[in-house]
């Protein structure tokens, strides 16, 4: 039975290089998917097109394709990403320039197109935002991107066109290993039992390290050994859909049936019911079992018809967010952090700082959980000889967040005793809503270069 393996290259937008690298090496691969993007990564992507029209691709898209092409060349691997983000055109000409200065030929390039809808948002605007309840009308004057999560369609396209590379933009997670496997078996696009097996596949490699141990490491609870040279996984996917999941033999990490369940289960908000542009996944009766060392069967995933809809990002700009962070050591440190938190909501009172929100926390004392579950987990011990004081605000405009560092920045003098390692600054805040949008509203491009 023919078989077909898949490495995962990165899980987020900046994730290391070096456990990619040693895949293409030694890990027998026909594909490697690079999935960098997170939610709001092809917001912040739109804003640096709209500074420079030659940007707004993944900002390690150089770095990483000039280690990974004299790879893809040599082993004959083929590389599918979404490290275009909100530039997927701009992103293939920078690879095929990259394979000139390393002299490299007979690579084929494709950039995935449609899933930039920008152009066409006022269509939607009477569409409720999926976050909120609100029509998209209510953030119309903020927006600066619409992004949907097309599916292997353009993928699919330009494998069957002789593409070595696939760069896309907003594509789904899993799509990025759904569409090489539909491209090798020929699996129908209506089959959904097989797509949701395919998906399955691409779901487990989609987070990088997480499914090889990475998060779900917890020492003394769940151990995971050489955590420091994690290996990325590898899918070895059959015709008939059985997927193995595996890693490199020397490299660090472990695959077992529990990383692989939390992997599994990881940002699903219905195993049975998993919502992706080609297939309603059924991930609820899938079987795990461990047949090696670091080698996990997983069988049993099903699936059914698609929606027929496209979950869309709509980026906007939503605020600023200004910060500032002083830290207090030896006795009374926590008294004193208080007070200075104390202080410093005074004193935006006084300056009169138009503030949406206002947050300070003590680092290491209530920073995640706040004062009512923090007491009960400190057992209202508050003798803390080393406290940091983190406060943050929502502003509308970035004057206003810039007063936040400074007024913590000034306790260094004003008060209390002991202050020091003083941080500030101020963010701009792209935020992201969602609708769903019409499938038969995208159309799909692919455009190619070569070398």
């Amino acid at each position: 039975m023919k078989k077909v393996r898949i490495g995962s290259g990165a899980g987020y937008a900046g994730d290391r290089i070096e456990p990619a690298i040693e895949l293409m090496k030694k890990g027998n691969l026909d594909y490697i998917i690079f999935e960098c993007l997170a939610e709001r990564t092809i917001a912040i992507g739109q804003q640096q097109k709209l500074k420079d029209s030659s940007k707004g691709y993944n900002e390690f898209l150089e770095y990483r394709m000039k280690q990974v092409l004299p790879l893809c060349k040599e082993k004959k691997i083929k590389v599918i990403t979404n490290m275009g983000s909100a530039n997927p055109i701009s992103a293939a000409k920078v690879v095929k320039q990259i394979a000139e200065n390393l002299g490299i030929k007979g690579l084929k390039i494709a950039a995935v197109l449609g899933d930039d809808i920008f152009s066409n948002i006022d269509k939607y605007m009477n569409y409720e935002i999926l976050e909120t309840g609100k029509n998209l009308e209510s953030i119309k004057s903020q927006i600066i991107s619409a992004n949907a999560y097309i599916g292997t369609q353009g993928i699919i396209e330009a494998l069957n066109n002789e593409a070595d590379i696939v760069i896309t933009g907003r594509v789904a997670d899993p799509s990025l290993t759904l569409a090489p496997l539909m491209f090798e078996f020929g699996w129908d696009k209506k089959n959904y039992k097989l797509l949701g097996k395919g998906t399955l596949a691409g779901h487990l490699l989609e987070c990088g390290g997480q499914v090889t141990g990475g998060y779900f490491a917890d020492p003394g609870y769940k151990d995971v050994p050489e955590l420091w040279d994690l290996g990325f996984p590898i899918a070895e996917i059959s015709e008939n859909g059985e997927i193995v999941i595996t890693k490199l033999e020397d490299a660090g990490g472990m695959v077992t049936e529990d990383t692989c369940k939390e992997q599994m289960i990881y940002e699903i908000h219905d195993p049975s019911s998993y919502l992706t542009p080609d297939v309603i996944a059924d991930f609820s009766q899938v079987n795990i079992t461990e047949i090696e060392k670091n080698k996990v069967l997983l069988i049993g995933a099903g699936g059914k018809e698609k929606t027929g809809l496209f979950k869309t990002s709509v980026g906007y700009k939503d605020c600023y967010i200004g910060e500032g962070e002083m830290s207090y050591g030896g006795s009374g440190a926590y008294e004193r952090a208080k007070l200075a938190g104390e202080i410093i909501k005074k004193r935006l009172g006084y300056v009169d700082a138009h503030i949406e929100e206002l947050k300070i926390d003590f680092i290491g004392v209530n920073s995640l959980y706040k004062d009512s579950l923090s007491d009960a987990l400190n057992k209202s011990n508050k003798n803390f000889n080393e406290v940091r004081l983190r406060v943050a605000a929502r502003t509308l405009n970035k004057a206003d967040a810039t007063i936040i560092g400074n007024e913590v920045e000034a306790l260094y003098t004003n008060g209390p005793a002991g202050g020091g390692g003083a941080r500030k600054g101020v963010k701009e805040i792209v935020s992201v809503a969602s609708i769903f949008v019409p499938s038969d509203d995208i159309n799909i491009k692919v455009t190619y270069e070569e070398v």
